[in-house]
């Protein structure tokens, strides 16, 4: 399991909410589309989100995989995470019930950890640093 990624997941969920970056497809081009998220996971090595299908992120992510997530915590800089949606959904049951018990906790509504709409992604060809207000980027080995 790669300490890298156990350091992103720790940052992550040490804060209330980090933000995703995606790319929106509009009649004037491609812009970005912001968003808070506040699920990550480790499974089998890789760190897993979740989202809902019926979400426009999702569609975003379905139609360009480029994101970029950040966040940053008081006294410990921030976090910078960028790279290509893997959208093949492989939570386990464990991975699946925690993220349906965090939506739920959001106060989105979901049959079970099963629903149909509850999908976790991951981020592959990833990136990612620890930066500071002195300018430095930290990489964080993935």
């Amino acid at each position: 399991m790669s300490q890298g990624k156990e350091t992103i997941v720790s940052y992550l969920t040490s804060i209330p909410a980090w933000y995703l970056a995606t790319v929106e497809e509009t009649s004037e081009g491609a812009k970005p589309h912001v968003r808070p998220f506040s699920f990550a996971m480790m499974q089998d090595g890789d760190i897993q989100f979740c989202t809902a299908t019926t979400k426009d992120c999702y569609r975003e992510m379905a139609a360009n995989p480029f994101v970029e997530l950040t966040a940053w915590k008081p006294g410990a800089g921030w976090v910078i995470m960028r790279g290509k949606v893997n959208l093949t959904d492989t939570a386990d049951a464990a991975t699946r019930e925690e993220g349906f018990k965090h939506m739920v906790a959001l106060g989105e509504t979901w049959e079970s950890a099963d629903d149909p709409a509850l999908t976790f992604f991951t981020i592959d060809e990833a990136e990612a640093w620890i930066c500071d207000i002195d300018g430095s980027w930290n990489p964080v080995e993935l």
